[in-house]
């Protein structure tokens, strides 16, 4: 899947953004906030405004700040009307004007804009704030309600500040690891079933909401990881850095010792890293566990202790030829 694929089917309607950007309204009745926003993104309109427009490119909520007002300043009425009335078109979802005092200028909506957008019942809001900030809060609303979601099985954690999700076969062990992990401080984000969400460069996890906090042992039952162990045994929502997929070493599994099986998995578009960790009945997995999302830091960091010691050897063998030619 594309980095950059957009689920059209997914929107958000222009009355619960104006709710969650705490938006006023200055056009547009209760029927115009139907309208709804299908990308993440918004659009500076310079180049609209000064005549250029193309009509294939998906339409955003449209951001007028500082620069925009006052560059239609510069413009005469009609030319200004038909500027507006081009990016006020039926596609766009809305029009939010930053104002704010700056220089002496107060900048507010421009009345020819307002009359454009009651004739066509199109919604305008204005922002009390800064432009950028304005971008940055829309963006970081709309990427979290829009993003590409799916559901993966397996259990996820937080070791070490690390996000790691535990895949393997059915009654493997994850569930039991992961009590384990929660037990030596680590946190749960959700057990069997994780909710992804491709946001902002990054996969994001969590768990469903009827089973956040909940933990399923085999020959248990379902507990709730807060009332046992506390609040700090429990994560809302993880980014997924790394995957640690459990198999059956009887399975034919040939390991070498110095070259462990690492992969990446492909999820919602994004490459992770990924561990194959054999799984024995005399092994202590959770302290696996722990190493291994070490060893991922550390080479994050820039630090590879399995080259190091393979150069370590290597300058050993060196060195004994070395001597053996000297005799």
């Amino acid at each position: 899947m594309s980095k950059n694929k957009l689920d059209l089917s997914k929107h958000v309607y222009i009355r619960n953004m104006m709710k969650a950007l705490n938006l006023r309204q200055v056009c547009g009745d209760e029927a115009s906030l139907d309208r709804y926003v299908v990308a993440p993104d918004v659009n500076r309109p310079g180049l609209e405004l000064a005549g250029y427009s193309k009509d294939e490119y998906l339409k955003r909520v449209t951001i007028l700040g500082r620069k925009e007002l006052d560059f239609l300043r510069t413009l005469d009425e009609n030319t200004q009307r038909m500027r507006l009335e081009a990016i006020t078109d039926p596609y766009t979802p809305c029009i939010i004007v930053s104002t704010l005092e700056y220089g002496g200028v107060t900048y507010q909506t421009p009345e020819t804009l307002k009359q454009v957008a009651w004739n066509k019942n199109f919604p305008v809001f204005e922002y009390d704030g800064e432009t950028y900030q304005l971008v940055v809060d829309l963006v970081a609303y709309l990427s979290e309600r829009l993003a590409i979601t799916d559901t993966i099985h397996g259990v996820m954690m937080n070791v070490y500040g690390v996000g790691v999700m535990i895949k393997g076969a059915p009654g493997i062990g994850k569930s039991e690891l992961a009590l384990d992990l929660i037990k030596r401080g680590h946190m749960l984000i959700a057990d069997d079933r994780v909710d992804v969400s491709h946001i902002s460069h990054r996969i994001y996890c969590e768990a469903p909401d009827i089973l956040k906090r909940m933990l399923e042992i085999r020959g248990v039952g379902v507990i709730d990881v807060n009332q046992l162990f506390g609040a700090s045994a429990f994560m809302n929502r993880s980014p997924l850095d790394f995957i640690i997929e459990l198999a059956n070493w009887d399975e034919g599994l040939v390991v070498d010792r110095l070259n462990p099986i690492k992969e990446k998995e492909t999820i919602l578009g994004l490459d992770i890293q990924k561990l194959v960790v054999p799984v024995t009945a005399s092994k202590s997995l959770s302290v696996v566990i722990e190493a291994a999302v070490t060893d991922f830091k550390l080479r994050k960091a820039g630090i590879n202790t399995t080259e190091i010691f393979k150069q370590n050897v290597m300058k050993e063998i060196q060195r004994k030829n070395e001597e053996e030619a000297g005799r």
